[in-house]
């Protein structure tokens, strides 16, 4: 694995941050960590990237434990937090210039990393403007190539799209994705399209502890109901459909009924059986499908 988080547990003062976090991500995967504010997504984050220190765990990074050897894993991993910190007096080229200096990198690499990162993030045109004139879709983008500079193997990025437009959104969201194809790409966000848009895994964590970590389509098949939406002619009783799963009048319309399911195939067969025995006008049937922020309020709310 690229990298394992082992037992993580951390503490401040009474109250217990993270509770025996584990989970890994592997090479070519884009894992979505989510949480509610205050479960324990930054401060995982600061740990696997060496910038606080766990009460028991650890972090590795192919192999490398961020306890033992912080300096060698640095090496391996770019952070962009969600307060992108960045010198806005600075201009882009000098900026990353200076950021590969800190990771000691000859001055015969940097400059052709930073053509390159110029050209991958969309910057060419940007690189001798001072950031502090940059939009925040371009600052996000120094950011971006700020954590790839040294050519990390795992990328950790916490809230990436925040504060973007609609066409900053999708730009940062392709590179992302390009990003991803050869690395380890841990991705946190509240926004749960980006996650389905680009994330292989999920792992929830609330209140300190993980409540669900595997693969999305695994994830979105085991968790959750779908919708079934049904509208006739006539009115309708609730419990003609009571057997098929949680019954509502739809919009509180008489004619119009939502039925929560876990079988959508089987709950829409059955549906429909019933509308031909209670000889009903079919005006429409549609299938909402469970989608990850149903799920996710769904196991936050229960954990």
């Amino acid at each position: 694995m690229s990298l394992e988080v082992i037992q993580l547990t951390k503490t401040y003062g009474k109250q217990k941050a993270l509770d025996e976090v584990s989970f890994t991500a592997e090479k070519g995967q884009v894992l979505g960590f989510l949480g509610p504010n205050g479960a324990g997504k930054s401060t995982t984050m600061k740990i696997s990237t060496g910038f606080i220190l766990p009460d028991k765990g650890d972090v590795k990074i192919n192999g490398i434990s961020v306890l033992e050897k912080p300096k060698e894993v640095s090496k391996l991993v770019g952070y962009l937090p969600e307060h992108n910190p960045l010198y806005l007096d600075m201009y882009v080229k000098e900026f990353l210039f200076f950021m590969g200096g800190l990771y000691d990198m000859p001055k015969s690499t940097i400059t052709p990393r930073i053509k390159e990162l110029l050209s991958q993030c969309g910057l060419e045109n940007e690189s001798h403007k001072k950031i502090g004139q940059l939009s925040k879709g371009y600052r996000q983008r120094v950011g971006l190539a700020k954590a790839l500079i040294h050519d990390p193997e795992v990328i950790i990025l916490d809230e990436p799209t925040t504060g973007l437009d609609p066409n900053q959104l999708v730009e940062i969201r392709k590179l992302i994705k390009n990003i991803s194809q050869n690395k380890t790409l841990v991705l946190s966000t509240h926004i749960m399209q980006e996650v389905e848009a680009l994330c292989d895994k999920v792992v929830i964590i609330n209140k300190g502890k993980i409540v669900a970590s595997d693969l999305l389509k695994n994830l979105k098949r085991e968790v959750g109901k779908s919708t079934l939406l049904i509208e006739v002619e006539e009115k309708l009783e609730l419990e003609w459909f009571s057997g098929l799963g949680e019954v509502s009048f739809h919009l509180g319309n008489k004619n119009s009924i939502a039925i929560e399911v876990e079988n959508s195939a089987i709950a829409r067969k059955e549906a429909l059986q019933l509308l031909q025995e209670k000889k009903l006008n079919l005006v429409s049937i549609q299938l909402k499908e469970r989608n990850l922020e149903n799920i996710f309020h769904q196991i936050t709310r229960n954990s």
